[in-house]
């Protein structure tokens, strides 16, 4: 706020923007925030010129502000009368669609943050130990992992997947049959922490493959999903050049797939990926500004993730287990990547060395130990 007349706060929705801002708030004088879904505050952007104008000592932020994008133009009219830092906070709820419209009309104007539900450094800062049980089944939007219980948990998060799809989506402007979406939605559960591969997707569904990937698609910019690219580094090896796909969310995961406490988790299937899933999410949320890749060769040599920052590479892998360890796969994969460490992330107190340079640590542990890598 103190760079940019204007600040894009991006996210899913119920992550915390609009606490958040008020917040922010209660804590000034001279802020007027207006929600774009109620009425009364709509009707006061009939003029928004004048209302822009009649405010301009003020701060205005303006929430789920892709429901008006032809507010961007007026936008970028008064933010070149007054370019003053901290002027406008924009909050939306889908990010492809919003960012096209600021790069075509407030460039160099905007600065863009991406706010996601809770993290577990955020958690195990928080003053009390991390209940990694509980965030690992409720997921990390607010009102599910405070929930009184699990119960109230899986309720909180079913209504929110069908406000998702009966509401959220057609507000977007996008049209497609609930039914069909709701489908996608936990066939991509399914396969989370997998290749995307749109052609069998679609044809278990009954949809083309262009539709498949143009829902995947949606499902990324409104930030249910993650996709991974990747990794294809200067070898001489076959590599797999297809994404991988996450519910990122590994609460939303649970509730797709009908899995309702921790008990129920322990004898899934998506065990695993589900841990996967949750330790990707986290790191590629807190590293924001590092490249973020999978490594995985057609012999079946494999790391979850690579992060890229200003030359330096750290490889992770992700192990739902109380004593982790590298199979030979990994191992012939570092050889290839040549990572300056290694992490061997597993639900586990702490971290000790397994290696020169391979340390097996708790989620929160390696949040530490990269921030000081990727500095």
């Amino acid at each position: 706020m103190s760079i940019f007349p204007a600040t894009l706060v991006l996210g899913s929705r119920q992550c915390g923007k609009s606490t958040l801002v008020k917040m922010l708030a209660a804590e000034r004088d001279g802020f007027l925030y207006l929600d774009l879904e109620d009425m009364a505050d709509l009707n006061k952007l009939t003029e928004p010129r004048l209302l822009f104008a009649a405010h301009r000592d003020a701060v205005l932020c303006l929430d789920e502000i892709q429901l008006l994008p032809h507010l961007f133009s007026v936008l970028r009219s008064e933010i070149d009368h007054d370019r003053r830092p901290g002027r406008f906070i924009l909050l939306g709820s889908a990010s492809q669609a919003l960012i096209q419209k600021t790069s075509e009309t407030l460039a160099g104007r905007v600065g863009i943050l991406e706010l996601t539900p809770f993290t577990a450094d955020e958690l195990a800062g928080h003053g009390s130990e991390l209940d990694m049980t509980r965030y690992w089944t409720r997921g990390g939007y607010p009102d599910s992992y405070l929930a009184v219980s699990d119960e109230a948990s899986s309720i909180w998060r079913e209504d929110f997947i069908k406000t998702y799809v009966q509401r959220d989506l057609p507000m977007l402007g996008f049209t497609m049959p609930v039914p069909q979406m709701r489908r996608f939605m936990t066939m991509c559960a399914h396969l989370s922490g997998q290749i995307f591969n749109a052609s069998k997707l679609g044809e278990s569904l009954g949809i083309a493959h262009t539709t498949a990937r143009r829902y995947l698609d949606l499902l990324e910019q409104t930030f249910l999903v993650r996709i991974l690219p990747p990794f294809v580094g200067n070898v001489k090896k076959r590599l797999i050049k297809s994404p991988k796909i996450y519910i990122r969310d590994s609460g939303l995961l649970h509730q797709l797939l009908q899995i309702g406490n921790y008990a129920d988790l322990l004898g899934n299937p998506i065990f695993g990926a589900s841990w996967e899933g949750l330790v990707v999410e986290n790191l590629c949320s807190f590293f924001a500004d590092c490249e973020c890749f999978y490594y995985r060769s057609a012999s079946g040599d494999e790391i979850d993730l690579i992060l890229r920052k200003s030359g330096q590479t750290v490889a992770v892998e992700c192990k739902a287990s109380s004593a982790p360890q590298l199979g030979r796969g990994a191992w012939r994969a570092l050889e290839i990547v040549q990572a300056k460490k290694t992490l061997v992330v597993a639900p586990i107190e702490g971290g000790y060395p397994l290696h020169d340079n391979v340390w097996a640590c708790s989620l929160p542990e390696a949040m530490r130990l990269l921030a000081a890598e990727l500095r």
